[in-house]
């Protein structure tokens, strides 16, 4: 495993290391810049040609009558443009106010892509390299044996440090705080050397945002807020509890009982790994941006790293209750997975914190994709991106949503942690 991903790396990605492309794209006139992202963020009807639009509103309107649905929002992509934008229930039980594409969802694991975006976009600007040690660049992390010294940052935005998964989230729950928490996974044992097995992680895949902290000297949140959400559009996203409650219209979570629970700020307290917000319509921006829409914002050259098959996920199809066809294959790269479905390459992410969950799934190569926020504890709108897939590639219609499989109950796709009452990030 070692080997093969260092040859992805000087393939795919070693660019973007020492070697890396010093000088950043040229960028447009500011006003040129606006009127294209005006141009993206606008539904376009004309744009529909493989997605039954009819037939997926109706399996929605279906799936929002299930117990634990509370609110939801949908983005579909077809062509390189929005081709649907619909909010569904409640920003909180029995409010009565409707969730629009303008209400705000939290991300969850789906922030852990734009970490490594950022990370990538620094590596390409030759701030950071992706092979040298994280140790580099992170002061908290610490791992068993002294490996930090060994894991290089593409094996920390790979979830191949060595440890075991999902290390330590139950004390970031707790409330502890994460630097401390990062600095004591040098106490564990180590599962394996560094870049050779694949573990999901949280508290330590935040050392991402500390690299960007220390190679820009600024806060992270301002880091992606100046250089990658607002030159994209997405007008609505935050890396913050108070910019998800700040906003105008903004989803309450909810347990699996429909009751609206505290907003914990867990995840936000590592933001690389679980802090991003925004409604549904910027998540549909940022999807077209890891599409290659906008390359003056996200280059080819990230692109190539981000996507890059770093890891096997061997048991993928089983947390996703997936047969072994339509998907054959499941990867992991840099913030991103990476699937071989029906004969195509797709990329993508979920993710859960309590009482909100989210997802994301595209097709690189025809630029066309689902996103989907929602504000509940139930995993079943998951199967949301299987169906909308099916449509893109002309499929024959599978049940992905089981809405139509009643009286029995939904099997849910297992979260790869858990926060004390629902489900930490994915």
């Amino acid at each position: 495993m070692k080997s093969s991903s260092k040859i992805v790396i000087g393939v795919a990605a070693l660019a973007l290391g020492t070697a890396w492309i010093a000088t950043r794209p040229v960028e447009p006139a500011e006003n040129s810049r606006t009127a294209a992202r005006t141009r993206l963020a606008t539904v376009s009807p004309s744009s529909r040609h493989d997605v039954d639009y009819a037939l997926l509103d109706s399996r929605l309107q279906q799936l929002m009558k299930r117990p634990a649905m509370v609110g939801l929002a949908i983005g579909v992509v077809e062509n390189g443009r929005i081709t649907f934008l619909k909010g569904y229930g409640e920003t909180a039980a029995g409010s009565g106010d409707p969730v629009t594409p303008e209400t705000v969802f939290r991300w969850a694991s789906c922030s852990k892509g734009v970490a490594a975006t950022m990370v990538a976009k620094l590596a390409e600007q030759g701030a950071v390299d992706l092979g040298a040690p994280v140790s580099l660049y992170s002061a908290t992390l610490k791992l068993p044996d002294h490996a930090e010294q060994r894991a290089s940052v593409a094996d920390l935005l790979s979830h191949r440090l060595g440890i075991y998964h999902n290390a330590y989230d139950d004390r970031l729950e707790s409330g502890e705080d994460p630097r401390q928490i990062r600095n004591e996974l040098g106490g564990l044992s180590l599962v394996c050397q560094p870049g050779t097995c694949w573990n999901y992680e949280n508290v330590a895949y935040d050392a991402a945002s500390e690299i960007v902290e220390k190679v820009t000297g600024k806060p992270y949140h301002d880091v992606v807020a100046r250089r990658l959400f607002a030159p994209l559009g997405m007008t609505s996203a935050s890396v913050s509890r108070e910019g998800l409650m700040s906003a105008k219209s903004w989803a309450r979570p909810h347990n699996a009982g429909k009751r609206v629970i505290e907003l914990s700020d867990a995840y936000y307290r590592v933001p690389a790994a679980g802090g991003v917000n925004s409604d549904v319509k910027d998540m549909a921006m940022w999807m077209l941006a890891q599409m290659g829409e906008m390359p003056d914002v996200i280059s080819p050259n990230v692109l190539n790293a981000l996507h890059s098959r770093q890891a096997k996920t061997a048991n993928e199809r089983r947390r996703l209750h997936m047969p072994p066809e339509p998907l054959t294959g499941a990867w992991y790269g840099f913030g991103w997975r990476s699937y071989d479905y029906a004969g195509h390459v797709i990329v993508g992410h979920r993710g859960g914190v309590d009482g909100y969950r989210s997802l994301i799934l595209f097709d690189p190569k025809k630029k066309s994709g689902v996103v989907a926020l929602w504000n509940s504890n139930t995993n079943q709108p998951g199967g949301l991106e299987f169906e909308v897939m099916d449509m893109i590639y002309h499929l024959p219609f599978h049940d992905w949503l089981r809405v139509n499989q009643s009286g029995a109950p939904t099997p849910e796709a297992d979260d790869e942690n858990s926060e004390s009452s629902g489900g930490g990030t994915t």
